[in-house]
């Protein structure tokens, strides 16, 4: 568990999951969907669907629950591109609505980036997204991460075509970033 005053990030239990069920798969067509990836297919499922298969969502490293004030708001998670290379893509998702635009995704990827290169033997985390989402392009500049790759209007979505975009940053970046951000919160405090 990583914590950052009011907002935790842990792995998810059993507890977590009619709450995410309801924020992910309840709905047809949820809010959320268009800003993760909305080129890509929703399907809903019910309760029941979504439990039968809770080991996947359960007791595993690469995707936990983020909380704030104890409520269930979404989940941070990763995935292999390449392992043999240590080569590892992470993930967030901001299901409630109630949460967006206000620096807890920022704050949540802070946890998790700390704990991918706490754990795991890493050189680089980064993620995908889509230019569409100026929401997460944002967060990935507030973290420090590059802009590494940006693929021309590849993703179709909504009658128009946007890019993709990887961003990434490098263990010593990381550290680098973390230092600096404790530095300025010490002159400001002091």
């Amino acid at each position: 568990m990583y914590k950052d005053n009011n907002l935790i990030i842990r792995p998810i239990i059993e507890e977590d999951l009619k709450r995410l069920w309801e924020l992910m798969y309840k709905e047809k067509s949820p809010e959320w969907k268009k800003w993760d990836a909305p080129y890509f297919e929703h399907k809903a499922k019910t309760f029941n669907e979504y439990y039968s298969k809770r080991s996947e969502e359960l007791n595993q490293d690469a995707k936990w629950a983020i909380l704030i004030d104890g409520k269930v708001i979404g989940t941070v998670s990763y995935y292999w591109e390449h392992k043999p290379s240590n080569w590892l893509e992470m993930g967030i998702g901001i299901y409630d609505s109630d949460y967006w635009s206000g620096g807890v995704g920022t704050r949540a990827l802070r946890l998790w980036i700390n704990h991918l290169f706490d754990t795991m033997p890493l050189v680089r985390v980064g993620y995908t997204t889509w230019s569409g989402n100026h929401r997460m392009i944002k967060v990935g500049e507030k973290l420090g991460m590059t802009l590494e790759a940006r693929l021309r209007k590849c993703r179709y979505y909504d009658g128009k075509y946007y890019d993709s975009i990887r961003m990434g940053i490098l263990r010593e970046e990381w550290e680098e970033f973390i230092k600096n951000e404790s530095q300025r919160k010490s002159q400001l405090n002091g």
